[in-house]
């Protein structure tokens, strides 16, 4: 069992894959969203029913948070407070910012910390919410170290940042430019992220100007990976990783490298090391975001997808699995492999594990590589399950 760390880990769960990918990696915490009430309405989140397996998955050691940090309108209220007395409990506390969620946490006892999206910004806001209860802030965004490191000490509460991935153009990501162009809200956690996509921009004759990029409105992800002991000295406590809509593969990956880094002092070689292995899964390009200085036109993106170095594709599917000889039996639906082969195998139960093929067989028969149709035989490192899904992990 690890030793309890001085600095909170809390990672995202967007489902159970992710969730249990999360804990496997070393989290200290996980944080989700109800079906209702969540941020993130493209991710699956869970039911309510779903919090006795997650506290199964979590044990003792991993805390759990449950995201409600959407407006809420009047018509929800009495739903909203009947969902906190069905997890009151349940969960270690809830993430919010609506004076109406806050209100019915202190009204069901449960306990709550202040989301980003309350743009907490200075002392004086940070004390009125300590003051109403809250037992941790999540501040904004647009923040530098030194404003972090002042809030922290001169009001006493816990402070939860940021320390990797997606940021928003707009303020604590506040926005209403997908509630204008598609009507879905990203305050209702419906957002169609219009600002990653490519633009044009034309005057009213018709001319169109020349941009130095035409991602003007996508920023970089942010990465806090090679100043981390800077954010270890502003007194956070708990540093959070963005990325509820994100697959397994980026949490597994994303959270081990997190994990070092806080539980140690890492060497230049290792910082290095960790940002390689941090640009192989989903990234928009890296940022340092607010907390080193006001971002340039070097933190914006200069292209509107993924530009990580490696990419998974779909294998195919485990139809069973020998608990002796730890021996996985898969059916090639799609991508062929070969000896050698990166495997990502993902499943609810399973979370995600990570392996190269150095062994495989059709009916007992050695074989260097298999085609769509073929079932295999495969040697693993860890235990799977039927029905997880398989993927080669390629070079972009």
């Amino acid at each position: 069992m690890r030793k309890k760390q001085k600095y909170e880990l809390l990672a995202p769960a967007g489902g159970f894959p992710q969730l249990v990918a999360a804990v496997k990696a070393g989290a200290d915490a996980v944080y989700f969203g109800l079906q209702e009430f969540s941020m993130r309405a493209n991710a699956k989140n869970f039911e309510i029913k779903d919090l006795k397996k997650i506290n199964n998955i979590c044990g003792k050691n991993v805390k759990k948070y449950v995201t409600i940090n959407i407006i809420v309108y009047d018509n929800e209220l009495n739903k909203l407070d009947k969902t906190l007395k069905k997890i009151k409990g349940k969960v270690d506390a809830v993430i919010c910012w609506d004076l109406s969620v806050i209100k019915l946490c202190k009204k069901n006892k449960i306990p709550f910390h202040i989301s980003t999206q309350a743009s907490i910004a200075n002392t004086e806001a940070a004390k009125f919410y300590k003051k109403l209860g809250a037992e941790r802030i999540v501040l904004a965004r647009e923040l530098s170290l030194k404003d972090i490191k002042r809030i922290g000490k001169e009001v006493n509460i816990e402070i939860e940042s940021f320390c990797h991935g997606a940021m928003c153009v707009a303020i604590s990501g506040r926005c209403f430019m997908s509630q204008e162009l598609s009507g879905r809200s990203a305050n209702r956690g419906m957002c169609t992220q219009p600002c990653r996509r490519t633009y044009s921009v034309k005057d009213d004759r018709g001319n169109e100007l020349k941009l130095e990029g035409n991602t003007v409105m996508s920023a970089k992800d942010l990465c806090t990976f090679p100043f981390i002991e800077k954010l270890k000295s502003a007194g956070i406590v708990s540093f959070k990783i963005e990325g509820r809509s994100r697959d397994p593969r980026y949490v597994d990956r994303v959270v081990r490298e997190y994990r070092k880094a806080l539980d140690k002092k890492l060497t230049k070689e290792e910082i290095a090391e960790g940002l390689e292995r941090l640009g192989e899964v989903y990234t928009k390009g890296f940022s340092s975001g607010f907390y080193l200085g006001t971002p340039t036109s070097d933190d914006f993106s200069k292209t509107e997808h993924s530009v990580a170095t490696k990419k998974k594709a779909f294998v195919g599917k485990v139809e069973h699995y020998y608990t002796k000889p730890m021996v996985g039996e898969i059916l090639v639906q799609s991508h062929a492999v070969k000896i050698g082969d990166e495997i990502s195998i993902i499943g609810k139960t399973t979370g995600i594990e990570n392996f190269n093929i150095k062994s495989m067989e059709i009916e007992g028969q050695p074989i260097t590589s298999a085609k769509r149709g073929e079932t295999i035989g495969v040697k693993l490192p860890a235990r799977v399950r039927k029905g997880d899904d398989v993927y080669i992990v390629l070079m972009a």
